[in-house]
Formats: structure tokens, sequence, C-alpha cells
């Protein structure tokens, strides 16, 4: 017979472990290829793959989440449905789309994820639907089952680690120190770094990760430690001799051998490239055919393909089922 008490605290734990899945997009873990950086670029895609352009990074700049929803679209469908959204864009209604309208348009497809997953995890943990929530109330339903478990134990260090963590950044996020969150601090708390206020616990909780022997600082072997961790006399890939020489080269600015706070900063939160205002200015060279630094409707939809495309051109929009956009 099952313990009911161990399933209580099991079901805590799943609801914590789903939270945690979904709470790991605030942290600046390592990308597929071991980068940290936040928001390195547009989309998952490489804007060009062996010298070619590749147009599947443009989809996912301009389009957002909503990319893959288009490439199962006719071209027909796809015009009809990039017709609306140039609307959408085209904000003072003059007919044509400017830099600023398209870059500021790219700029919120990018935050359409945090806001959604911001309002999803604020409905979990205010189903009430108060104006706000307190530290208490949040720490009983994410970690309320250590109450009941025994000292000393690996989980309850690894959760109480956690917890900690969390209650640093809750503190930060908490701006009138009231000890609740309201919505907008919330979305700070879970995604810390878009704030300017929350950048720096961001970049502590970073060192944490990978400074393993605590000296507040990270090496060069920390460094790629965290990166990649190869099998025993497996071939060593050739991007991390890349990023030893962009360690010792560009991140490790004084030369000390290590990386301090604000070097981490540079590295994860860098500030000298403007990736949105860099798509804008393809996006307008690649299909204003008039040179006026504008796009009309017609030369959006002229060059449909480089902002949404389609994977599904002979099959036609018979084959999938279409909401009303």
């Amino acid at each position: 017979m099952t313990d009911p008490i161990l399933g209580v605290r099991m079901s805590h734990r799943l609801l914590t472990l789903a939270f945690l899945i979904t709470f790991c997009a605030a942290f600046a873990l390592p990308n597929k290829d071991g980068s940290r950086v936040f928001e390195k670029t547009l989309s998952e895609q490489d804007h060009f793959i062996e010298g070619e352009h590749n147009s599947a990074y443009d989809h996912e700049a301009f389009l957002g989440d909503e990319a893959q929803q288009f490439d199962d679209l006719s071209p027909q469908e796809s015009r009809r449905r990039l017709g609306l959204i140039f609307d959408k864009i085209d904000t003072d209604k003059d007919g044509k789309i400017d830099a600023d309208e398209l870059k500021r348009w790219i700029q919120w497809t990018q935050r359409r994820f945090i806001v959604k997953d911001a309002e999803t995890q604020w409905r979990i943990h205010n189903p009430d639907g108060k104006d706000k929530i307190n530290w208490t109330e949040y720490r009983r339903a994410n970690y309320g089952f250590l109450d009941g478990e025994p000292e000393g134990t690996e989980d309850r260090k690894t959760y109480m680690k956690m917890m900690q963590r969390d209650r640093r950044r809750w503190v930060i996020a908490d701006t009138d120190a009231d000890d609740h969150l309201t919505q907008e601090e919330f979305t700070h708390f879970i995604h810390p770094e878009d704030v300017s206020h929350m950048q720096d616990v961001v970049v502590l909780e970073t060192v944490e990760d990978i400074d393993k022997d605590g000296d507040g600082k990270i090496s060069l072997y920390e460094y790629i430690r965290d990166l990649y961790r190869g099998e025993s006399g497996e071939g060593e890939p050739s991007w991390v001799e890349n990023e030893r020489e962009s360690f010792r080269t560009y991140r490790d600015k004084n030369k000390d051998g290590y990386l301090d706070s604000e070097e981490v900063k540079q590295w994860i939160m860098p500030d000298d490239y403007d990736h949105a205002g860099a798509e804008t200015n393809h996006l307008i060279h690649a299909s204003d055919s008039d040179a006026d630094g504008k796009l009309t409707k017609d030369e959006v939809l002229d060059k449909y393909d480089v902002f949404v495309g389609s994977q599904a051109t002979d099959f036609g929009e018979a084959l999938v089922k279409h909401e009303e956009f």
C-alpha cells in the first residue's frame, strides 16, 4: 500500500520540478552550442550556414513562436496572413513600414514568450486572482514539502539551495519591500534578464553555477567544463578550442585568467550588438525594391518568403486546419 505522506511529498516535488523546468528559462543555462548568452540571436536557427543565408532565422525573428505555424501554410494563405500582420506593424497607418515600426515588431515578437509564460505562471501561483502574492504562499506551494523532509538528506540540501536562491531573487524583485509580488514584479522574478535592476542577480547565479571552487570567479577550466564535458578518449569538437580562444581574447578583458562579475555580465548580456536592429536592416534591404528605406504592403507580399516562407507549398491549405488570424 502506498504511503499517503510519501505520495503527498512526491506530488509536491513533481509540482516543483514542473515549475523549475519552466523556470529554467530565467537562468543563463547553456544553449545547444554551449552558450549561456541571453538573446544571443533572435532565433534558435543559425543566420548563416556554411556561408549561405538561412531564411528560417528571418522567419523566427519576424514571427516568433508563430513561425512554425506559417511553415504549414500555402503561399496564398501565407500572403493573406502576412498582409494582416503588415497592418499591425504599420502603427501610423501611412501604408508603409519604416525601420522603427519593424524593429518594434521584432522586439515584441521576442518578448511574447516571456509575457505568455509569466501570465501562465502567475495564474498557477495566484489561483484566487489576488493583486499580489506573498513569499509565504509561494514557499508553501513550491517548498512546503521540505518541512517534513529529514535533515541532512541530499534532496533537502538541493531544494534548500533552490529555495534560498528563489528567496534572494524574490527580495530583489520586490521593489516596494512589502514581501509581496505584483504581477509585474513576479514577471521580473521569473524572467530577470530583461530588467536592469535584476541583472546583477542573474550574473551572480551564473557565477555560482560555474564557479566550482567557490572563489567567486570563473577560470578557463570552469568555463570550458560548463560548456563541454566529453567522454574519455572522445575527440573534442572544434568549437571548444574556439571557446578557449574567445575566453582568452574577448571574455577575459583584464587578462588575469578569470572572469569576474563584470566580465560575466558582458558575456551573458552583451550590450554591444543590436540584433533586432540588424535584422530590421536586413529585412528592409531584402525587400525594399524602390530603395526608399520603407516597405509597402506590395513589397512585403512580393517577398513573402523572406518573412514567412512555406514548407508545404505543394500541399496547400486543405491539409491543415487554420484558425482565424
